[in-house]
């Protein structure tokens, strides 16, 4: 069943890292953040433009600060899910991931289920069912070649295929009737 509540997860690689990065995406995403978010200089991030980033610090309930981070606003609908996003790009100890994650589900996010951002990029209607495959392609991609195959699949290679042998067969069918 999909649903339109908020959902957010670690978007990196779980592990010791220079940088990691929790993805946000739904209707609550920004005032999720806004929340947690502690600006260096007063600003809130539901007043930013889209497709902007912004250094601050991620506190918690009792101000503390638990990172300093660089958190970006992409407002929807030209996102990826087509719902609003804000991705935190903190450190990548798993610590400091597992922390700054547990303080957006405190505010009210769902853990995301593997894949959910795509498949809601697919039921929101900005990818199509081959596309949202060659993202798991394209994760999944241990040569160069089928590198290639994903990144052409999810520009719409297979689709404009699939939907010119569509067109053909309609065009077809109409000269029959």
């Amino acid at each position: 069943m999909y649903s339109n509540d908020t959902i957010a997860a670690i978007a990196t690689a779980v592990g010791e890292s220079g940088i990691g990065i929790i993805r946000i995406s739904g209707a609550d995403a920004i005032t999720i953040a806004d929340n947690i978010f502690d600006s260096i200089k007063d600003k809130e991030l539901s007043n930013v433009e889209t497709y902007t980033a912004h250094y601050c610090h991620i506190v918690d309930k009792e101000g503390q600060v638990i990172d300093e981070v660089i958190t970006l606003v992409m407002k929807e609908p030209k996102t990826y899910t087509t719902e609003d996003i804000v991705e935190i790009n903190c450190h990548g100890g798993t610590v400091i991931l597992r922390e700054i994650l547990d303080l957006v589900l405190d505010q009210g996010a769902r853990l995301a289920e593997p894949g959910e951002f795509t498949k809601r990029a697919f039921l929101n209607g900005r990818i199509d069912l081959a596309q949202a495959e060659a993202v798991a392609d394209l994760i999944q991609s241990k040569t160069e070649a089928s590198l290639d195959v994903a990144l052409n699949q999810l520009e719409g290679g297979l689709s404009d295929k699939v939907n010119e042998i569509r067109q053909n067969i309609i065009s077809l069918l109409a000269h029959l009737e």
